[in-house]
């Protein structure tokens, strides 16, 4: 071989390297972000939980978030100042808010459906409902019905986002009769698509192979999380059985995996308990690598369970680099020695460096019921994570109290908006904080 080339390709290489190392090794910021609390509420029952949040992805100065059960909280400055407005919407508001945001600046926000404002009427939960704004979330439409079925309950959907055409995708269980304990009664997941930015969905198609049982607890099929790649295909995950489930669509959600592939064992099941938590759960989130990064194309899941015991909850990752097939043996996220409990996760991925961020309650520093919350990230296609505690001090939640079933958080250009529910002294609130990773 001729030596120059030689010398050459070893320079290549090495430069290659190096500028790899320098793109995937970055740290903290040193900069605190202060935590702004958007909201707080004293009231027992709490209509302040759940919290989402989105960066709108043509402007990422806007930001947008919501939590149950119809608030709004806008900012058009990166985060330093807040608006709160309430969502009206002609099918009702009723929770489980879900934000998002496409690349043409549109915002979603998904909700229950509550139009006679009465828990007891057939309407109640009968369908998703998706809002658009196209003015920065200060205005939104009424809204459309997703899914409509006022014999059965629908509940716990999200949405996924085509990147490229802006296609729509919302996955959701439907109930035959909400905490049932007839065995003729079963749950499903759903799915539904709109390529005409949430003006009209397909008809809703199962897509689970295994129907759960209706009770709101393990054998209940809950927890799906659908997103999109750069190609248009579809990749689904939820729990059910003690177990993680995948399904993918390679036709736009037209067909599905004639059998759903098991991602891994999740043990005590997605429902389990943690002390001074009124419910905690272990439901998954999926995200994929839609960037340029050597990780690019690689599937995520994001969970946790006790497998180590109901005294020890963690945090999990795993990861599949063949569009689901095969997944990576589940991998703890939470780096603490501590037998103790890290639990309500979320996961983002930046979809323009390929980083993964993960926000988390977590108790590793406390022998009693003191909570943190916890901000972890990793550069290296989730083999390494770093983090640190984000909130101002930690808080001791009460059994009464509702925290809701998750926290949310969101990524995009190395802006980093986790979100989550607050506890002190009685007083429920929703807290944020923007972090910039260079």
């Amino acid at each position: 071989m001729n030596k120059k080339f030689l010398s050459f390709a070893l320079l290549f290489i090495l430069i290659s390297c190096n500028s790899l190392k320098t793109t995937t090794q970055i740290s903290f910021p040193k900069e605190k972000s202060p935590v702004i609390t958007l909201q707080r509420s004293q009231n027992l029952y709490s209509d302040l939980s759940e919290p989402s949040i989105c960066i709108n992805k043509s402007n990422n100065q806007n930001i947008v978030a919501g939590s149950i059960f119809d608030n709004v909280y806008v900012s058009d400055n990166q985060g330093k100042t807040w608006t709160h407005n309430r969502l009206h919407s002609t099918y009702g508001v009723f929770g489980d808010p879900c934000l998002a945001s496409d690349h043409q600046g549109n915002l979603y926000y998904l909700h229950l459906a509550d139009p006679d404002h009465n828990r007891f009427s057939k309407e109640f939960l009968s369908s998703i409902v998706i809002q658009r704004s196209t003015d920065n979330g200060k205005t939104w439409d009424l809204g459309t019905a997703i899914g409509y079925n006022p014999k059965t309950i629908q509940d716990k959907h999200w949405i996924g986002i085509d990147p490229v055409s802006g296609a729509l995708a919302v996955t959701w269980t439907e109930f035959d009769a909400y905490e049932s304990k007839n065995p003729n009664d079963h749950s499903r997941i759903l799915f539904s698509r709109s390529d005409d930015h949430g003006k009209t969905w397909s008809k809703p198609i199962s897509i689970s192979q295994f129907e759960g049982d209706c009770l709101d607890d393990d054998g209940t099929t809950e927890g799906a999380v659908p997103v999109f790649d750069k190609k248009g295909n579809i990749y689904v995950a939820w729990a059910w059985n003690n177990k993680i489930y995948f399904d993918k669509s390679t036709d736009g959600g037209k067909t599905w995996l004639d059998e759903d592939i098991v991602i891994a064992n999740q043990p005590e099941g997605w429902n389990y308990t943690i002390p001074g938590i009124f419910r905690a759960n272990g439901m998954p989130v999926l995200c994929i690598d839609n960037s340029n990064s050597p990780y690019a194309g690689t599937l995520y899941v994001n969970w946790s369970d006790q497998r180590k015991g109901t005294d020890d909850t963690d945090i999990f990752i795993s990861k599949s680099t063949d569009g689901g097939k095969t997944w990576q043996k589940a991998k703890r996220v939470n780096t603490d020695k501590s037998k103790t409990h890290q639990f309500l996760t979320w996961m983002s991925l930046d979809p323009t460096t390929g980083y993964i961020y993960i926000v988390y309650y977590d108790r590793s520093k406390y022998k009693d019921n003191k909570t943190d919350v916890f901000l972890a990230f990793s550069t290296n296609g989730g083999k390494d994570f770093s983090g640190k505690i984000i909130s101002e001090k930690p808080f001791t939640p009460q059994q009464n109290y509702f925290m809701g079933d998750y926290n949310n958080i969101d990524a995009y250009k190395g802006i980093v908006t986790p979100i989550w529910t607050d506890f002190d002294k009685n007083v429920l609130s929703i807290k944020t904080a923007v972090y910039h990773f260079e």
